[in-house]
Parts: structure tokens; C-alpha cells; sequence
């Protein structure tokens, strides 16, 4: 444990407060709850980890039987239809018509071609043709008599050949029967039959086809497929009657297989025989029988009783170790506790009260760093981000909750006295510098929340746009010994000099006007974006102020160029709100002015030049045709209008403009990373430096464009590619998941866990096994 250094402070001394008393209490108090917090999660995690052992286990298991099952229902379900075709291939062979059987001369090849349907089939013991109304039945060897056959050859224990004649002339449909004793040729077999009427589905056969199958031919299919199983299965038919069984474990009563037949699709847990059954069932589309497999739950649990074991004797030698260590740890944790509080009273710069003596040491830092973080719980970078962009585009809001939240940051001062303007820093002339990116990165980070309690200012930082430009609100104190622009122009020297002491970077720099309300920050903006933009050309690291762009005007009246200067760059800001106030501002100052028409109109005229030279630089041809409509005025409000509908349109168009820059970068920056998303070094900062924007602007930017942030989205193409390559390959899962740049195997499979409720090689099995 790291001790921090011990310092004698008056709110720490004996007398104050009686430490001592606190410390056989603490020692106690410490040991419990060390304890408590190593155990508690301690036994919840080996619960946890048991019953994920047991389920899992269980889970692939039955999930393994499901997909055998499966197997089984659609090898017999293809066997079944295959003798559905057999009949119908019967019912249309001219070979085989009532009249080429009983023909002297073509009964031969009949009984030959039945032979051959015969052959085609590995699960048929023997196969018969009937006709309705007939006394003979003909096979593969021959014509003979039905109550011979089924008297003598085959006779079923419970299927009279009396009866075996009324369903051969009566089946209108396809009639499984089940599995019974059947003694061919003096040996007893059980065996199924099989009754196709033909045609079949035609509502008037004539004849029905006869299969007979042995058993143990057909559950040799489910052998083959339920390899090393150890239970019981069963097929049933739609009503419910078992067709076949077989058994590799003890049998289940009959009166309980009604019980099994009726099951739904899926796994099961029920109470068979006394026993609990681990019951799976799968159902056929094709002709409506159900496919159950029984396996004894005790079976199961003994397959985990050395996990049971393992994890036991796991818990408790990291419970004896952990508990060891919780007593030597508290022993030794009263000092780090008071130098605790020594460094969080140096922190926060709070003082111990008398209250602090009614309680513990660490409620005392508890209380202290929640009020603490009470007052600083508004400075979250993307909300303060957020809000004073508002601030700059909008000027104050007309909202009460973030009103407070300004005031809580210190941006407005105590009873809103003092002056607000607006700088803006640009680095245009050094961006393709080496050190450039975290040069500015570090003054960004100086004149992120900057106080000056020297100059009564202080100065707050803001990317606001993809370019090289940084923007800083100043809150100016009042103070009536010295004018406002001297104390600007120091305050601009001071952080011009703070920026040279950590970089070697000089931005040319706009200074706005300042005003003594923060709702007009919006236009000090505007201003030192105008003033940024007719800095000296040629000297870098120019100071640019608005107030000084234009010399004082002479006796004969014309409109400013401060104003006209501030009145194009609201319209390249696309800031409709100041450029209205500007017209309007102008438009008032010529109502006040005496002057001859012609020369009232030149100044008009002046004004909508300048609104058309910005609509031209942004390539807004069509309004030329226009132009006639622009010039037809008769007075200064119909002039007034007309220009705000321009500039409406002119700031429109650079909104859109703004927007499609603004997403052309940004998909080619989602391009770059759907690409790239295996570098297993690709950052936010690495995007920002190769796209020469900011890191700040980038994040909250790639939000908005995709939905989501830019760990989440990283996150999402890794792990889809994760997963297509679990099913798509068979490399091993470290290498799949080093392959898309994710280098802590442990954390992944955590997150796709609990992302997808498997681990990685449980998916990989179930979606091999679905495929399969």
C-alpha cells in the first residue's frame, strides 16, 4: 500500500480531534467489512460460476440431443417419404396396372419391377401390391394368397389376416402401424407396416401398397445418429401411439408414455417412474410424429460431481487466504486513513468541523468528496462542450435549468457585473508541423477553464469547428481605473505569453468587441471571426481587434465598415439572428441620416453588395435573376425585408453547406475505420491527428453521425467479424480474436457473453450445429 507523507496540520492535531478513539473501532469495523466485501462477492462468484458449470454443461448436452434428435427426424421423415414416392411411382408404372399383373404373359416383368422397388430401399423387409376386392396379393416373389401370407409367413400377434384384408381394401391414407410381434417363417420379429393407398391422395383408390419393415432396421437409423447416447427413445405417431421404441436404459412405464407424447417441441424436465427425466422432443411437419429421447437427471449430475468438488475446495482456500489478508490489511489501516483525509483536505480545501467528531474518519472523507463532487457535477466535458456552443451561436438561453448551470461553472459573474467577450485562436500557418497536433493539444488543455485573478478574468477554451480554430470566452470584473480595451489588450498579451511558455506555436488571434451582457457573447463572436479573418496578412501571430478595423469616420455619412465587415461574417457563420440584427441596426442608422436619394440609394446599394458577394462566394447562381426584384425598392423597410429574406437564404445555404463538408469528412472517417477496425492501435486521438481535427470535435461528431461513440462502434465491427469468423472457420479463438485487433482474450469473451448470453465457443457450436 502506497503511504502518502505525513504533515502536521492545525485541523489534525490531537486536540482537535480524538483520533485514538476512532482506532480500535476502525480496526474492528475494518476487519468485518474486509471480510464481508471479500466474501460476499467471493460466494456470490462461485455461485455463479457453479451454476453457469452445471447449466452450460446441461445446455450443451440436451442441446446436443436436440440436434441428434433432429438428425433422426429428418433421416426417417426422408425414409418415409421416399416410400411415399415409391408408391406413387407404383400407382403410375405401366408395368404394374391390374391388368399387366394378372396377364399370363407380362406378370413376370411386374413381379420383376416390384422387385426392384423393393431394392431401393434399405429399411424394407418386404413389399406388396394389393387391389381392391382381390383374393391374392402380389411381392417380389411372386402372386399368392392374402390369408396364406398373413396366416403363414407373416402373422402378427395382434394384426388377424382377417383384419389385415379389410385395411388393405378400406385405407384411404397413408396407416403406420406400430411396432409388434411378428412370427416370419417360425421366427418371432417385431416389425412396422406401412399402408399406401393408391393413387395416393386420390379420393377413390384402387389398391394399396404394403411395407413392412423389421424394428431393429429402423432404430438402427436412430442408433447411428444418437451415438453413445444412454437413454431411452421413442418415436409416436399423431395419435399419440408409440410406433418404436428403444431402450438403453430402464423402461418407462406405459400409462406415463401418454405423457411424452403430448410434449411440445424442446427440453423437458419431468418426474417419469419416480425419477427425474431430462425429456427432449422434436415434432415432424411432414406427417406429424414426435421424437422423444429420455436421459435420468441423476445421470447427468454425476457427470459434474468432480466440478462440484473442484469449485469447493477452490472457495475455501481463497476464502482462508483472502480472509488472512482482510486481518492484515485493516491492522495496518488506520495511518493510510489519516493521511486519507490529510490529502482530501488539501483537495478540496474544506476544514474539519466539530461534526467530524460524532463520526468515523471515513465518513468525514465520504461526505467531504460527495459535496465536493456536488458542486463540480456540471463540468462534464460533453455537457459544458454542448452548452457553450450555445452560447456562441445563440447567446444566452432563455432557460432557467441551464442558467444555473452556467452560473455554476463561474462563466457569468456575481450579480452579472463586468463585460463578456470572445477570442478565437487560429494555427492555420503551422498545421503541417510535426509537433503541431500536440502543441495545440496542450494549449487547448491550458486555456480549457484558465483563471486570472490578476487581470479579475477568467477564460474558458471551446473546439467549434472541424478547422484549426479555438474559441475562448473571457468574463471581465469591473474595474472602473482602467478602460475596457486596455484591459483586453493585456489579458490577450497574458495568454499570448502563457501559450509561448509551453509551445513554440503562435496563433494569430481575433479579438471581439466586449458587452456588458453574456446573451450578446454571440455577437463578440461574430466579431472576432470577422476581425480573424482581416488579421495582417503576412506577420504571424497577428492580434486582429474588431474595434480597430476601421478609422474613424469622416463628417460625410457613410455605414461603418466595422459593420459591414460584421455583417458578411455573420453571413459566412450562417448566424441568421446576427445578420438580422445587423441589417436592422443599419437600416435604423440611415433612418436617422438627412441625405439626398441618390446618395440614400448608393448606401443601399452598398449594403445589398455586400449580401450578393457572399451569396456569389457560395455559389448561389440563381440569385442574378433576382437582382431586378432586389433593386426595386421604394423605402428602407421594404428594402429591409427584402435583404433579411436574402440573408435567411444566404445563411441557409451555409448551414448546408456546413452540414455537407461536415458529413463528407465524416463518412470518410467511418470508411477509414471500417477498414481499419482490426489495428488493434486505432484510437480516437490516431483519427483526429490523421484527419487534422479535434479529438473532442471528433467524438461528439462521430456520435452524431452514427448512433453511436467511437469505442461502441470499434466494439460492434470487431465483434461482428468475431462472430462470422466462429462460424466461417475453424481457427482457434485466441486467434480469432487477435485477428480483429483485440488483444485481451479474457475481457472479450466477458463482453460477448454477456452480449450475446454465450461464450464464443458456444456459439461456435450451436451455429455449427444449426448449419449441420
Amino acid at each position: 500500500m502506497i503511504r502518502l507523507p505525513i504533515r502536521k496540520l492545525s485541523g489534525f492535531a490531537p486536540g482537535r480531534m480524538n483520533w485514538n478513539y476512532f482506532k480500535s473501532k476502525l480496526l474492528l469495523n475494518y476487519a468485518l467489512s474486509y471480510i464481508l466485501i471479500f466474501l460476499i462477492p467471493l460466494t456470490g462468484v462461485t455461485i455463479f460460476v457453479y451454476k453457469n458449470a452445471v447449466d452450460n454443461l446441461r445446455s450443451e448436452i440436451e442441446q446436443s440431443n436436440v440436434n441428434q434428435l433432429n438428425q433422426v427426424r429428418m433421416n426417417i421423415d426422408a425414409r418415409m417419404a421416399e416410400l411415399q414416392e415409391t408408391a406413387s411411382r407404383i400407382s403410375f408404372d405401366v408395368h404394374l396396372t391390374p391388368y399387366m399383373v394378372r396377364h399370363p404373359y407380362y406378370s413376370k416383368e411386374a413381379i420383376d419391377t416390384l422387385a426392384n422397388y423393393k431394392a431401393n430401399s434399405q429399411i424394407l423387409d418386404n413389399l406388396f401390391l394389393y387391389y381392391h376386392d382381390d383374393s391374392v396379393i402380389y411381392s417380389s416373389e411372386g402372386m399368392t394368397d392374402v390369408g396364406t401370407i398373413f396366416r403363414q409367413k407373416y402373422k402378427f400377434a395382434d394384426w388377424p389376416a382377417a383384419q389385415v384384408l379389410q385395411d388393405l381394401n378400406n385405407a384411404e391414407h397413408p396407416l403406420m402401424r406400430p411396432a409388434g410381434q411378428v412370427i416370419v417363417n417360425s421366427r418371432q420379429e417385431s416389425m412396422l407396416a406401412l399402408l399406401v393407398p393408391i393413387k395416393p391422395n386420390d379420393p377413390y383408390p384402387y389398391g394399396t401398397v404394403v411395407y413392412l419393415m423389421e424394428e431393429e432396421k429402423l432404430t438402427g437409423v436412430m442408433d447411428s445418429i444418437l451415438n453413445k447416447f444412454s437413454g431411452n427413445s421413442y418415436i409416436f405417431d399423431d395419435q399419440g401411439r408409440v410406433l418404436t421404441k428403444n431402450r438403453r436404459g430402464e423402461a418407462i412405464p406405459g400409462n406415463e408414455l401418454s405423457v411424452l407424447s403430448s410434449l411440445d417441441a424442446g427440453i423437458h424436465s419431468l418426474m417419469l417412474d419416480g425419477k427425474q427425466q431430462s425429456v427432449v422432443a422434436v415434432q415432424s411437419e411432414e406427417n406429424g410424429w414426435t421424437y422423444v429421447t429420455t436421459m435420468p437427471s441423476s445421470q447427468f449430475f454425476s457427470r459434474i460431481f468432480h466440478i462440484q468438488t473442484l469449485i469447493l475446495l477452490v472457495f475455501f482456500i481463497v476464502a482462508l487466504t483472502g480472509i488472512t489478508a482482510a486481518v492484515m490489511l485493516a491492522k495496518r489501516q488506520y495511518h493510510p486513513v489519516k493521511d486519507l483525509m490529510e490529502f482530501t483536505r488539501l483537495k478540496t480545501g474544506s476544514r474539519t468541523s466539530d461534526s467530524a467528531k460524532s463520526t468515523s474518519e471515513w465518513d468525514w472523507i465520504r461526505q467531504t468528496i460527495h459535496d465536493y463532487s456536488a458542486r463540480i457535477q456540471f463540468q462534464e466535458p460533453y455537457a459544458r462542450t454542448q452548452f457553450l456552443m450555445m452560447l456562441l451561436k445563440h447567446g444566452s438561453p432563455n432557460d432557467h435549468d441551464l442558467e444555473q448551470l452556467i452560473k455554476s461553472v463561474g462563466l457569468e459573474l456575481p450579480g452579472t457585473q463586468g463585460e463578456y467577450w470572445v477570442m478565437l485562436l487560429k494555427w492555420d500557418a503551422f498545421s503541417g508541423t510535426s509537433t503541431a497536433g500536440p502543441d495545440r493539444r496542450d494549449i487547448h488543455q491550458l486555456l480549457h477553464d484558465l483563471d486570472m485573478p490578476q487581470l479579475k478574468a477568467r477564460a474558458y477554451g471551446i473546439d467549434f469547428s472541424p478547422a484549426d480554430q479555438f474559441a475562448v470566452m473571457i468574463s471581465l470584473a469591473p474595474d472602473a481605473a482602467r478602460s475596457s480595451q486596455d484591459r483586453i489588450e493585456e489579458i490577450v498579451d497574458h495568454i499570448r505569453g502563457s501559450i509561448l511558455q509551453r509551445s513554440s506555436l503562435q496563433p494569430s488571434i481575433g479579438v471581439g468587441s466586449p458587452y456588458g451582457n453574456l446573451g450578446e457573447l454571440n455577437q463578440s463572436f461574430i466579431e472576432a471571426a470577422t476581425a480573424l479573418e482581416f488579421r495582417m496578412l503576412g506577420e504571424l501571430g497577428s492580434v486582429t481587434y474588431f474595434e480597430k478595423l476601421s478609422a474613424p469616420e469622416s463628417e460625410t455619412f457613410w455605414i461603418s465598415k466595422k459593420s459591414l465587415l460584421k455583417l458578411e461574417q455573420s453571413l459566412k457563420q450562417g448566424n441568421e439572428t446576427v445578420a438580422f440584427q445587423m441589417i436592422q441596426s443599419i437600416i435604423a442608422d440611415l433612418r436617422t441620416q438627412t441625405l439626398s436619394a441618390a446618395l440614400m440609394r448608393c448606401i443601399c446599394f452598398d449594403v445589398l453588395n455586400a449580401l450578393l458577394k457572399n451569396a456569389s462566394e457560395l455559389g448561389m447562381n440563381g440569385i442574378i435573376h433576382d437582382i431586378p426584384n432586389l433593386t426595386a425598392f421604394e423605402t428602407l423597410e421594404e428594402l429591409e425585408r427584402k435583404l433579411e429574406a436574402l440573408a435567411a437564404q444566404i445563411c441557409g445555404q451555409v448551414e448546408r453547406q456546413a452540414e455537407i463538408q461536415q458529413h463528407s469528412l465524416l463518412d470518410d472517417i467511418v470508411s477509414y475505420v471500417d477498414r481499419q477496425y482490426a489495428d488493434y492501435t486505432l484510437s480516437l486521438e490516431h483519427l483526429a491527428l490523421k484527419f487534422s481535427i479535434s479529438a473532442s470535435y471528433l467524438s461528439r461528431s462521430f456520435k452524431d453521425k452514427t448512433g453511436s461513440t467511437f469505442s461502441q462502434y470499434i466494439w460492434r465491427l470487431r465483434m461482428e467479424e468475431v462472430m462470422r469468423l466462429l462460424v466461417s472457420s475453424d481457427a482457434p479463438l485466441k486467434d480469432v480474436i487477435e485477428q480483429v485487433g483485440y488483444l485481451d482474450t479474457p475481457n472479450f469473451i466477458r463482453k460477448f457473453k454477456k452480449e450475446t448470453g454465450y461464450t464464443p465457443g458456444q456459439y461456435r457450436k450451436l451455429r455449427t450445429g444449426e448449419d449441420g
